[in-house]
């Protein structure tokens, strides 16, 4: 019959040292996602957060939605924006993505 069927032959039992070579890994995967994601976003997010912290009126600056303006008047969450002469616009403090030099405004238009 074993011409037809062949044998099924039980495997040696695993070594111990499998557990721990898959801990290593583990611990190396761990540090590589630090070290190459975790990391730099959260040196970003306190980069962004000082920026924002230190707006002040007069600043020029870019929205996340590419709008550029002057920022007129602050307050704790929003900042009032004034895009052109008498167009002013109300945005989350947040969602300014960064503060340009002063007088990019005057080169654009």
């Amino acid at each position: 019959m074993e011409f037809f069927i062949q044998n099924a032959w039980a495997e040696s039992a695993p070594s111990g040292d499998a557990g721990f070579l898959n801990l290593i890994m583990l611990v190396v995967l761990f540090i590589v996602f630090y070290f190459f994601l975790i990391r730099p976003q959260t040196k970003r997010a306190k980069e962004h957060r000082q920026m924002v912290d230190s707006l002040a009126k007069g600043d020029e600056v870019i929205t996340n939605g590419g709008l550029l303006g002057k920022i007129t008047n602050l307050g704790d969450n929003f900042v009032v924006l004034e895009l052109v002469p008498n167009t002013e616009v109300k945005i989350q403090r947040q969602s300014i993505a960064s503060i340009v030099p002063k007088g990019t405004m005057k080169n654009t238009l």
